[in-house]
């Protein structure tokens, strides 16, 4: 290696230092890119459809496009993230089906990871799902209504995360995520996506250790969030360009 002693920033067997010794690199970067991109989409500051480009990503990021390729390949396997041959990746946008389909599933699994946490009987569980009401009766105050949102998802999440279940709190991450983007497609300009009790008196019948309670409260909850939405069938016939283009 040829080495040029005039540099002052080039010394022999001392590599270059780096941009920052703080600076996360690696599988490190990779999830605070994933975190960011999680975040913005809980809080509905990346709608669905919105493409998400390598090259500008890897330039907000400051890292290379095979490092957001992965994280962009993770949040496909979620379901947060579409991609399409020849066109690039784009944050989901699911269907009146696909919603339908994910509160069929929510009904099913979330009753269950109910039964699991009341049966842990953990304080820790409790107390994390009440810091979580707290967060969003915070912005509630504020009238955040993108944290209202963000925090609504993280509140099924951490619920999921606290059961002990990791194969139900991975799907649990799918389709919490995926009612988010649903929301922002069907919900109403007003409605908030929770009640603003119902997180509270779901913790309270768990803490209570009332198990069938906290399952009806659930249950009942996923009613109100899925009502909130216009899921009415979309007409998907073809436009009669003559009809819709002729006069009087």
């Amino acid at each position: 290696m040829i080495v040029n002693k005039k540099d002052p920033k080039v010394r022999a067997g001392k590599p270059r230092a780096a941009k920052s010794d703080k600076a996360p690199v690696g599988a490190a970067l990779r999830e605070a890119i994933y975190d960011r991109i999680l975040r913005s989409v809980l809080e509905h500051r990346l709608p669905p459809g919105t493409k998400l480009v390598e090259d500008r990503l890897a330039e907000l990021f400051e890292t290379s496009r095979a490092q957001v390729r992965d994280v962009l390949a993770r949040l496909a396997n979620e379901g947060l993230v579409q991609t399409i041959p020849n066109r690039g990746a784009f944050i989901a946008a699911p269907s009146v089906g696909q919603t339908r389909e994910v509160f069929e599933a929510r009904r099913l699994i979330e009753p269950a990871l109910v039964r699991r946490l009341v049966a842990r009987r953990d304080p820790k569980a409790v107390a994390a799902l009440r810091a979580i009401v707290a967060e969003e009766e915070h912005a509630r105050s504020k009238q955040d209504r993108p944290t209202m949102v963000r925090l609504s998802g993280e509140f099924h999440i951490r619920l999921a995360e606290c059961a002990g279940n990791r194969m139900l709190e991975r799907s649990m991450r799918e389709l919490a995520s995926l009612t988010v983007l649903a929301i922002f497609l069907y919900d109403a300009p007003h409605a908030t996506a929770c009640r603003e009790d119902e997180h509270e008196l779901l913790v309270a019948a768990i803490e209570g250790r009332r198990t069938e309670r906290a399952v009806a409260l659930m249950l009942e909850h996923l009613d109100h969030i899925e009502s909130s939405l216009d899921l009415s069938p979309r007409s998907d016939a073809p436009v009669d360009l003559a009809a819709a283009l002729g006069g009087d």
